[in-house]
């Protein structure tokens, strides 16, 4: 970045790899991603985060603040030492006690996942509703947000990938296969007659519980979806779906200057 630029950084933590997006204002400069390492230290995240950086030419002093989404309790306090070693600066995590503009309808509104929260902060200001959120990641979670930006509830599902790794660990004969689109549904050999189920099976998935979510809302929800698979299993979708891979980040975003002292 140019002398003088300023860079949000933000952090979403997910149990298989967590996601760095840096912002000039409402802009994405550059986007990263790292593993997900419980064993790691502060200072191997440090070092892994220095490198993202450099990676897409950021100087880390350009960085004026940084806002982190996590859903791995165990690794807030290595990430915020790491932040503070590397930039010198308290991290912001989503949580209770941080602003929002938007209201949880929940049970229980303190255990709603961080990423939830972003993602339907980012819809609810960029898009707008009632919506109806597909983040696929290691879980697929699907999040309704009404017309107001009310969170109103979420179902979680098993995940395309938690889905291939449990044929192989619960079945004697079926391998540990690659995560990759097979080339038709009636598959011919045994690593795509695996991917054909859990691939094309979350997609109808998916679009089972959208009929099921809007007849419960009682109308037709704008469809968005996010996360690191969405770019597969949503084509493959009947629903017209708008995929936007960064809805998290972007929340994050809204969120911390929403909370700029």
């Amino acid at each position: 970045m140019k002398g003088g630029d300023v860079l949000i950084l933000t952090v979403d933590i997910g149990n298989t790899t967590i996601s760095l997006g840096g912002f000039d204002s409402d802009k994405l400069c550059f986007f990263s991603k790292i593993s997900t390492d419980c064993k790691k230290t502060e200072d191997e995240y440090a070092v892994s985060i220095l490198d993202s950086l450099r990676l897409h030419s950021i100087d880390k002093c350009s960085v004026e603040g940084v806002i982190v989404a996590s859903v791995v309790p165990p690794l807030n306090a290595v990430i915020k030492n790491a932040v503070k070693f590397l930039f010198g600066k308290e991290a912001v995590f989503v949580g209770p006690g941080i602003k929002t503009g938007i209201s949880i309808k929940c049970d229980s509104p303190a255990s709603v996942g961080a990423d939830l929260i972003s993602a339907s902060v980012a819809v609810h200001s960029i898009y707008g509703g009632p919506s109806l959120i597909i983040d696929i990641g290691t879980a697929t979670k699907m999040t309704v947000i009404d017309k107001n930006g009310t969170f109103i509830g979420t179902s979680i599902i098993p995940g395309v990938a938690m889905g291939l790794d449990s044929l192989a660990e619960h079945t004697a004969q079926l391998p540990k296969i690659s995560l990759e689109l097979p080339k038709s549904v009636i598959a011919k050999n045994t690593a795509d007659c695996m991917r054909s189920g859990v691939i094309f099976g979350n997609a109808c998935m998916i679009d089972g519980m959208i009929d099921r979510i809007n007849n419960e809302a009682g109308e037709m929800l704008k469809l968005y979806a996010t996360g690191g698979l969405a770019h597969m299993i949503i084509p493959l979708c009947d629903h017209k779906i708008q995929i936007d891979e960064h809805l998290v980040l972007k929340g994050l975003n809204i969120l911390y200057r929403k909370n700029k002292i």
